[in-house]
């Protein structure tokens, strides 16, 4: 049995599913049962009867998963495969933020911790935040967190005044302008695609604006269109290139690093899973991701609002 053939054979045994985010390795998101972006993964996981979730992603769509499925074992196979984003909003200091804002409306991005989660009204997705913002009173006080390019985006969409915590996506942020410009010189007739986790003045360039779900839909609504140039993880583009073969897909590389540039920009931190580590987790039922019960019942109440109001 090759690889591929060993993971299914265990899911069938273990009665396992795979949960796999665009943003992994093309040969992982092969072998998955199924494949989305946060919020459709946590819609995925929430409504399973599997008894084990291997959740191929980082460690906050994991635990996630764990606190909308308590009874299931939930497996990550690289328990180190963290989120720069993440990492950038602790759950004390938005605690500290939280207190210096009395009678504000917590907003957090799902890319938190299940602390920062617990400590929050609702989450969003960049699938759903429009959307869920606009539930929100007209008049309401919002901190929003922790990413402030998503943030600034929703503000500029729905004409809100959110103040904004001081994060960003570490691969979403280091795309080139000008090989955007380069590029768009280059295919005059190319939509240009773009994530809303990207800074502004890539936003400003961008034919749509929307999460990678959002992006894989437009490519397959408008088969009319030879050229997009995508700017977002470069993973979403293996199933793109499933889903509309004659579709000429263009990445936008990331700016410069130490004088080498690169034609495609990853997420080291979703590379880490391979199919040798999401064999193994499953083989052996190792790095199962626990949440603190007394953490998990206050990280559900905002990602069930979230869901809720997805509908």
């Amino acid at each position: 049995m090759n690889i591929q053939d060993q993971i299914r054979a265990l899911c069938a045994e273990k009665n396992a599913i795979i949960l796999a985010h665009y943003y992994q390795r093309p040969e992982i998101q092969e072998v998955a049962d199924f494949i989305g972006d946060s919020l459709a993964l946590a819609q995925q996981a929430a409504k399973t009867d599997a008894a084990v979730l291997v959740v191929c992603g980082v460690h906050f769509m994991a635990e996630t998963a764990k606190i909308l499925c308590p009874d299931k074992k939930v497996l990550l196979p690289d328990p180190t495969a963290g989120c720069s984003l993440a990492d950038s909003c602790k759950a004390d200091d938005l605690a500290a933020w939280k207190a210096a804002h009395p009678n504000h409306t917590i907003v957090s991005y799902v890319n938190t911790s299940a602390a920062v989660k617990a400590l929050t009204d609702v989450v969003v997705t960049s699938s759903n935040a429009l959307k869920i913002v606009n539930r929100l009173p007209e008049d309401a006080k919002i901190l929003f967190g922790p990413d402030k390019n998503l943030g600034n985006y929703v503000n500029s969409v729905t004409g809100r005044n959110m103040d904004l915590w001081d994060g960003c996506c570490h691969v979403h942020s280091r795309f080139s302008v000008e090989a955007l410009l380069q590029l768009k010189q280059e295919h005059p007739n190319a939509k240009v695609l773009a994530h809303p986790e990207c800074k502004q003045i890539i936003l400003n360039l961008a034919d749509e604006i929307g999460s990678t779900q959002a992006l894989l839909n437009y490519v397959k609504q408008h088969p009319e269109i030879k050229d997009f140039i995508v700017v977002t993880e470069s993973g979403i583009l293996h199933e793109m290139r499933k889903a509309c073969p004659n579709a000429n897909l263009i990445p936008v590389p990331p700016e410069m690093t130490e004088g080498v540039g690169c034609s495609c920009n990853e997420c080291e931190y979703m590379r880490q899973n391979t199919l040798e580590k999401l064999r193994d987790c499953l083989l052996n039922e190792t790095n199962e991701v626990q949440v603190p019960v007394e953490i998990a019942e206050k990280a559900l109440l905002p990602i069930q609002k979230m869901l809720d109001w997805s509908k």
